[in-house]
């Protein structure tokens, strides 16, 4: 199945009549019979019905032209971008960023990469697993990890941005929202909910939690 006969068939769809058609494909009405019937062979049904007045659409071919039209639609989008990219950037750095909380500093960042180098462009990712592979595997160029992820890896030039803690997030009518400093025994009796991903600081803490029995903890996982 080639561009040519999706085209093709798109525009017999339009015209229904192969004449009409071929005239405006600028290409005989034997090269387009005989594209078009290649193209159902392909696909394993008929697009047309063929009759002395034209081409009709079969039920099945209709639900195909829909779609046709769309992915021609999408196809010329893409090559218009690509034509739209090549003539004002010359290259592209792909980032990897696994929580959406980086976006945060993202933005000022472009603007300030964009001034120095006008001529390459950014384009974000967000993948919430398997980033590192994709990283590795040099999909991505940049990506943003946590520090004790990448402290065995090698090879990787690495740059600290911040320190982060570990932090409780409770409703705003809770007691423990009024305290300043949050300790281990302000959550007696509570049911905690942590991250499946979580850092070694904070595993600490659940594992002295657990050990205490006086606590639940439900882990979260992302789909």
């Amino acid at each position: 199945m080639t561009t040519k006969q999706l085209t093709y068939a798109a525009e017999l769809a339009r015209t229904q009549n192969f004449n009409r058609a071929a005239e405006n494909l600028f290409i005989s009405q034997p090269t387009l019979t005989y594209q078009i019937r290649l193209l159902e062979d392909e696909i394993g049904f008929e697009i047309f019905a063929r009759s002395g007045k034209g081409a009709a659409l079969t039920p099945a071919g209709e639900q195909f032209i829909v779609t046709i039209r769309s992915v021609l639609t999408e196809l010329n989008k893409a090559i218009e971008n690509g034509q739209n990219f090549s003539s004002k950037y010359k290259g592209n750095i792909n980032i990897c960023m696994p929580v959406r909380s980086a976006l945060y500093y993202l933005p000022q960042i472009i603007m300030e990469f964009a001034k120095v180098y006008p001529d390459i462009s950014v384009t974000p990712y967000f993948i919430y697993s398997g980033y590192l592979e994709r990283f590795f595997a040099g999909e991505m160029d940049v990506t943003f990890s946590l520090e004790h992820q990448m402290k065995r890896i090698h090879d990787v030039k690495k740059h600290h941005l911040f320190d982060s803690g570990i932090y409780l997030i409770c409703k705003k009518n809770d007691m423990l929202s009024r305290k300043r400093i949050i300790r281990e025994s302000d959550l007696s009796g509570r049911t905690l909910m942590v991250g499946n991903t979580s850092p070694p600081e904070l595993k600490a803490v659940q594992q002295r939690l657990i050990a205490g029995g006086q606590y639940q903890l439900f882990q979260q996982s992302r789909p």
